[in-house]
């Protein structure tokens, strides 16, 4: 049958989704990007903030239409969504042929063969242990990067976040599956794995009884092949000093890091469930700095959190201007129901969230200006992404920027180039959040 996917929310979502799409290519399936020719929609679901539960459901109601009016046989939701609200998807969306919780996914083959037999199918298997990847994985990121899932759940329970109810507690993925994992990637073409996970810092410690990401960069260090590895989703107070050094010595390994604080305010990250401090914070910034100099470091805040006032909200705007990380995104605070957070006195006014979440961005375009303007005259190393149309020029990304989420460098070149390149490029210019270089003409493999 022709199969159409519906990726939505995060990227550990999208693991699961090339899981999917190459457990059923290996049963003879093809897929398409047109729902007017789709025969099967399988919807990958999100709900971790409202806005993505709205695109959630909205996208399952559109595609419904299909099921109702194209030629769609049959409509199968899976995910996050399908996790939360298993009983009424089912019961409010007849068009739903299939719903599979967010660890069952290796069950759409059997849902897909329950349909065309006629019947509805649901599968919610505990959320224990990890899906066996009978099949192999079809990478949808255009074949040069990838991302690496290196454990599922989350056992942080932090006030705000729903994440542990619907993906049940922290389970790493052995080390040797993952290196295995790595490998093949790399004979697929990948040049850049990224480590994700609901928390990546944390790695290891169910099965080895500590922590271990920085054995597993050791060992990713050695796949051949490979040439950047980034880790993504780093808790700050789980950063450890082993992981430092490790970052540190492994040529592979960016000098990049993306950790979530979400605030500084040590009353607000109490009410949150953080486990740590502004002080700690900080120290843990500079410890990062001072031992790793060139490192970028990616956040992401929380504004209008449930008590959260002016003052705090200043108190974290002087922050950000002395720390001045080098990525960073905000969001405004979504009561999700069934997290404590949801039921706390002092929720904020929702145009109160926006304006201090627009303040913290407009201090953030000032300061990564700032550090672009400081780029110039650099000579870095690029992955190229694409080529400019129309123009002699490509857009790459450096060390310092993850796809889809940070920034990227225009490169003016007559030399033609490949998606996965690398190049080494001298800074030039700079906009706001991006870029612009000439590249020399050494080209490294």
């Amino acid at each position: 049958m022709k199969i159409l996917f519906v990726s939505l929310g995060c990227d550990k979502n999208l693991v699961d989704t090339e899981f999917m799409i190459g457990s059923l290519g290996a049963c003879g399936h093809t897929f398409t990007n047109d729902e007017e020719e789709a025969e099967v929609i399988v919807i990958n679901s999100c709900c971790f903030i409202n806005d993505a539960k709205e695109e959630s459901i909205n996208t399952i109601l559109e595609m419904a239409e299909y099921k109702d009016k194209g030629s769609c046989k049959a409509l199968i939701v899976t995910g996050c969504l399908a996790q939360r609200y298993q009983n009424e998807i089912i019961k409010e969306i007849p068009q739903v042929d299939a719903v599979l919780g967010t660890n069952s996914y290796e069950e759409i083959e059997q849902a897909l063969r329950e349909i065309q037999k006629g019947s509805r199918f649901e599968q919610y298997l505990p959320l224990t242990g990890l899906p066996m990847h009978k099949a192999g994985r079809s990478l949808t990121t255009g074949g040069h990067y990838a991302h690496l899932k290196i454990a599922e759940g989350c056992d942080k329970h932090c006030s705000y976040c729903i994440i542990p109810y619907i993906r049940g507690r922290y389970r790493s993925v052995p080390m040797e599956e993952l290196i295995v994992q790595a490998g093949e990637l790399a004979e697929q073409g990948v040049k850049e794995l990224i480590l994700v996970a609901q928390e990546t810092t944390l790695y290891g410690l169910d099965l080895y009884g500590e922590k271990s990401l920085h054995l597993l960069l050791d060992k990713l260090n050695e796949v051949p092949g490979i040439q950047w590895i980034r880790i993504m989703y780093c808790y700050p107070e789980e950063i450890y000093e082993e992981l430092i050094l490790s970052i540190k010595r492994n040529k592979k390994v960016c000098h990049y890091l993306d950790m979530p604080i979400q605030h500084i305010n040590d009353s607000i990250l109490k009410r949150m469930g953080r486990r740590t401090s502004k002080a700690e914070l900080t120290e843990k910034i500079i410890r990062l700095r001072t031992e790793i100099p060139d490192i970028a470091l990616r956040t992401t805040l929380i504004s209008g959190f449930p008590g959260e006032t002016q003052e705090m909200h200043e108190e974290l705007m002087y922050f950000l201007n002395e720390m001045e990380f080098d990525r960073l995104g905000a969001f405004t605070y979504s009561p999700e129901e069934g997290t404590p957070a949801a039921g706390f006195s002092g929720q904020v006014d929702e145009q109160q969230k926006e304006n201090w979440r627009d303040e913290i961005m407009e201090l953030q375009e000032e300061i990564i200006f700032d550090k672009n303007e400081e780029m110039k005259d650099r000579e870095l190393l690029v992955m190229i992404e694409g080529r400019v149309e129309d123009e002699n020029a490509y857009v790459g990304r450096t060390y310092r920027d993850a796809p889809e989420i940070d920034g990227y460098i225009f490169i003016n070149t007559d030399v033609p180039l490949m998606t996965g390149d690398f190049v080494k490029v001298r800074v030039t210019g700079a906009y706001e959040y991006d870029l612009i270089g000439d590249m020399n003409d050494e080209l490294t493999e």
